[in-house]
């Protein structure tokens, strides 16, 4: 028996778990940096934006292949009886979620505000487009989805107690 196959539904959901912490601290980000009119790379704070991708190592957990030595029994007449023998039958694991970030790059706002020290020679300071609600409410999601794998865990753990048990 694979041992991996019992906890991969915990690796998965860890892997999940890892990634809304991530969403998070980018989220966390963006909050702080609402007026974030200038930044060591100049011009303001560009909006982290994260996104995921699912992690498909595509690991083979069972694969056959038909021997021509070995008799069956079972005569092959149709294609929509059987599969054909020389078929693989692979099975592809998934692993958990990628995460990933890119950067807006839209055009930021423009403020009139000849006194702030960032404010261009006609008085328009350049801040960032985040929307705080927009954050809040991907902050929300993002808390959600991280109990969601909290019970997925919780879940498996009880499973496997419970297979334990048996």
């Amino acid at each position: 028996m694979n041992i991996r196959g019992i906890f991969s539904s915990i690796d998965i959901s860890a892997s999940g778990l890892s990634a809304q912490r991530k969403r998070m601290n980018a989220i966390a980000e963006n909050i702080a940096n609402v007026n974030t009119t200038r930044t060591p790379e100049g011009g303001p704070y560009r909006r982290r934006i994260p996104y995921f991708t699912e992690d498909r190592k595509g690991v083979d957990v069972f694969r056959t292949k038909y021997d021509p030595g070995r008799k069956l029994g079972l005569d092959y007449t149709s294609r929509k009886h059987l599969t054909p023998f020389e078929q693989q039958f692979v099975e592809n694991r998934y692993s958990g979620v990628n995460y990933h970030e890119t950067r807006d790059d839209t055009t930021p706002e423009y403020v009139y505000d000849p006194g702030h020290p960032d404010a261009n020679e006609y008085g328009y300071v350049a801040k960032p487009k985040i929307n705080i609600i927009t954050e809040m409410v991907e902050m929300i999601a993002a808390t959600r989805n991280y109990e969601a794998n909290v019970s997925a865990i919780d879940a498996a753990k009880g499973m496997a107690k419970r297979a334990m048990e048996i």
